[in-house]
């Protein structure tokens, strides 16, 4: 079974010091199922490969109880696909074998632990029984670029038809240990075979392994349900502790930073400039389905509601707590059925494809894109502008030239405690003409607020059409 990571960060060879293996050397390592050998095919300055090979011995493994599959002939065991295919086989040798590196520990090189570098990984052979869609549907939400080679059962006999096995290339800029930890979860769940017995234990590595990607991800129920070898009574309990996440600190968190944010506005009433400004460019458009991604407690929903143009409206937020809030707000169980039909209120993230998303007129991004980490605003353009492809997008974003103006805001300070940055409207527009280019949108830029002669307007909005 191979395994390949390749890198074209400069230096490539800084693969090594991620992984803890020398690229100028062969190291081997002895597993309870066989041999795992880790080699470098390729090591330039300019591109990297390590391969993890595993010599899986079956004999070995039907002596030590790891086969666990149906036997449909007597040799069976001894004669199996398990040391040519990606499995939980894989996902052992990565924890023993790269296991600082799916740690995020690296003591020679620590700021590379954090750093989305380019990442390609090539599953050699994989089995999956859901096909090529499941592949799809498993690795895309988190942002990888995937090719799938299907394989037929035999060349010499073509009318046998296709296999389950499949070459799988997976592409990202991404952290290794990302890259890392959603193979190790994700091979066996697309093999649905795991090699040995599943307890409690598998609960809480899959919990370590899924923090900050498995709760948003479209299909976790069957991430978990497989992963765990469909034992119903630990799948509900992965699923609990999953959904308790939410904690109520976390909530508590978001209502101070939005009572912060107001208080530095409101002064000027600029965020009810922001729902209006917004408004009359939908209204204009002709839009009928509207997206409002980050819908919040559904301040801009309650002004599209009673307006006959929009037919359909979506408002998806990452928070339960806030749909919670918006559905009270909105006062859901009093609204007239006209409206109520049109609504739909859902939990998602701008960090997965999610194909809820597809098919709209229009998608709004209202002073959300500065709540997310730089180095995975690549991932939402994606999800947005290449996946969901509305016909128009609109996005608002603070202008940092502006902030100096607000007596309030202490010098150097962002207006929101979670912004991760704040854009001068030359960074703006920058960002927005190469989204622009890269996904076959026009891009127009207008203010929001009263402009300032050196300043500009305190809030920048970006209006993206087909």
């Amino acid at each position: 079974m191979l395994f390949t990571i390749t890198t074209t960060h400069e230096p490539a060879t800084d693969l090594g010091y991620l992984l803890h293996k020398h690229p100028g050397k062969l190291q081997s390592f002895t597993l309870s199922f066989g041999q795992a050998h880790v080699f470098y095919p390729e090591t330039t300055e300019t591109r990297c490969t390590a391969a993890l090979l595993l010599d899986i011995d079956p004999i070995q493994l039907f002596r030590q109880r790891h086969f666990t599959g149906k036997s449909s002939f007597a040799l069976q065991q001894y004669v199996n696909d398990r040391p040519y295919v990606a499995s939980s086989f894989l996902s052992v040798a990565i924890a023993e074998v790269y296991g600082t590196a799916l740690a995020g520990n690296c003591k020679t090189r620590p700021e590379l632990v954090d750093m989305p570098i380019p990442l390609q990984a090539r599953l050699a052979v994989i089995p999956s029984s859901g096909g090529e869609k499941l592949i799809r549907a498993l690795f895309e939400p988190l942002g990888y670029a995937v090719v799938v080679q299907g394989h037929i059962l035999d060349e010499k006999f073509p009318e046998w038809g296709q296999s389950n096995l499949f070459t799988v290339d997976l592409s990202a800029t991404i952290r290794l240990k990302d890259l890392l930890t959603h193979i190790y979860v994700l091979a066996p769940v697309l093999d649905d075979s795991k090699h040995y017995f599943v307890g409690e234990d598998e609960v809480n590595k899959l919990m370590a392994r899924g923090e900050g990607w498995l709760q948003q991800h479209p299909e976790r129920e069957l991430i978990i349900e497989r992963y765990l070898r469909h034992r119903r009574d630990l799948a509900e309990s992965a699923l609990e502790r999953l959904m308790a996440e939410e904690t109520p600190n976390l909530e508590e968190k978001e209502e101070i930073q939005g009572v912060q944010e107001n208080s530095v506005e409101k002064t000027t009433g600029l965020h009810q400039q922001r729902l209006e400004r917004v408004m009359d460019v939908l209204r204009q458009s002709g839009a009928s389905r509207v997206l409002d991604l980050g819908c919040g407690e559904g301040k801009l929903i309650g002004l599209l509601l009673p307006k006959r143009q929009f037919a359909e409206i979506v408002g998806m937020d990452v928070s339960p707590r806030s749909l919670e809030r918006a559905e009270k707000r909105l006062q859901l169980e009093r609204m007239p059925d006209v409206q109520r039909k049109k609504l739909t209120l859902i939990q998602g993230s701008l960090l997965y494809r999610d194909a809820r998303l597809a098919r709209f007129d229009a998608a709004v991004l209202l002073e959300v894109i500065e709540h997310i980490e730089p180095s995975r605003l690549d991932v939402v353009e994606k999800v947005v502008f290449g996946n969901a492809k509305p016909g128009m997008v609109i996005v608002t974003t603070p202008n940092r030239e502006y902030n100096h103006l607000w007596p309030s805001l202490p010098a150097g300070q962002f207006r929101h405690p979670d912004h991760h940055f704040e854009w001068d409207r030359a960074e703006f527009q920058s960002w927005a003409q190469r989204v622009a280019q890269t996904y076959g949108y026009s891009v127009s830029f207008a203010p929001i607020g009263s402009e300032n002669p050196e300043a500009g307007a305190p809030t920048q909005m970006g209006v993206f059409t087909k």
